[in-house]
């Protein structure tokens, strides 16, 4: 028998289609039985839909050479289903923000002046940009730094945020070595993430008027002092 792969059969696209039909129906029931914004049974029965619907999108293609208009974000990184406690009795909270060093020399001074200002302006850790980064994120908060992120030379990229559920608080020091290791996605409760990957659809003609008039700014400002007091 040939190794090769068949080709997909009408039959396979209708059985397909009936598939999505059924998820949508779930997902349907699902949102009108939520008990809140966060009910594991919606996001359980939206991840169903989106892969039905990819499997549908597939077959689609590869019987009649045809795509649906639908598109799901997400539907191809998506957490499995939650199998967590429906009650946590302990959360942790998982953060990833990136950012680009936009401007070396802005990090370099901003830094130099925390330490100046906190004393210390002979240790010499404010004169590279790793030893900048010490200062800037042994002095503030990350939400802070977060907010502030243009006074310190740096430009926002990705964020994610997942809240996961435990059944109780790891011992003191238990996962300090390998913080990010265990971390189990049938147990994030929910997730926010912000990228500029959902602002593709903004009038491109309205985004280059709006970061010319950004780097105009930026160009005419002068550093601020900071205020360190915490």
């Amino acid at each position: 028998m040939s190794d090769a792969a068949q080709p997909t059969t009408a039959a396979e696209v209708r059985a397909a289609a009936e598939a999505v039909k059924t998820a949508l129906d779930r997902h349907l029931a699902a949102v009108e039985r939520r008990s809140g914004e966060d009910d594991p049974a919606v996001y359980e029965a939206f991840n169903q839909l989106a892969a039905a619907a990819e499997v549908y999108d597939e077959l689609l293609y590869d019987r009649y050479d045809e795509v649906t208009p639908f598109e799901i974000p997400g539907a191809d990184d998506s957490l499995p289903p939650y199998s967590g406690p429906e009650e946590p009795s302990a959360l942790s909270v998982l953060i990833r923000r990136d950012y680009a060093v936009a401007e070396p020399q802005r990090l370099l001074a901003q830094a130099q002046r925390i330490e100046a200002a906190d004393g210390g302006a002979d240790s010499g850790a404010a004169e590279t940009v790793n030893g900048a980064l010490g200062v800037l994120f042994g002095e503030f908060e990350p939400d802070e730094i977060a907010s502030r992120h243009k006074e310190f030379g740096l430009e926002e990229a990705d964020s994610t945020l997942w809240v996961t559920a435990a059944d109780e608080l790891p011992e003191p020091g238990e996962w300090l070595s390998a913080p990010f290791d265990s971390v189990d996605p049938q147990r994030v409760v929910c997730r926010f993430d912000v990228s500029a990957v959902f602002d593709e659809d903004l009038d491109d003609d309205a985004d280059d008027v709006d970061l010319e008039a950004d780097e105009d700014a930026e160009e005419d400002e002068d550093l601020e002092p900071l205020d360190t007091d915490r």
